[in-house]
């Protein structure tokens, strides 16, 4: 290991390890919202203003479901990620790990919340 240069043992890694690994995953999921932000949008506008009876049987068909379902899940997925890089970044101590640890159970639990309304409906 004393033979390694300092280029060697930081290639790849980042100052943490896993930066760059996370910064793909950000602009993975941003890429992938870009798709399903639009989609969800025309899809969620034709079923807003509906009947109950009408948003049941829209939300019945698969395109409309699973474009729902794929926007929560990738949407609280980088909602997670960023806002723990911005708690890592800003807060310190017991907060940080608080924080972090009530920020995940919140995004998780959102993420559920929201597919399961869209299976209720589509099922």
């Amino acid at each position: 290991m004393a033979f390694l240069t300092d280029r060697k043992r930081a290639a790849g890694l980042g100052s943490a390890k896993t930066g760059t690994e996370h910064h793909w995953h950000m602009m993975v999921s941003s890429v992938a919202l870009c798709g399903l932000i639009p989609f969800f949008v025309f899809t969620f506008g034709r079923a807003l203003g509906g009947s109950y009876e009408e948003v049941v049987a829209y939300y019945s068909q698969p395109f409309p479901a699973i474009i729902a379902i794929l926007t929560f899940l990738t949407g609280f997925m980088h909602f997670k990620s960023g806002v723990q890089v911005l708690i890592e970044d800003y807060v310190h101590g017991f907060w940080r790990k608080a924080l972090i640890i009530a920020m995940t159970c919140l995004s998780y639990t959102a993420m559920a919340v929201g597919i399961f309304a869209v299976a209720r409906l589509a099922l």
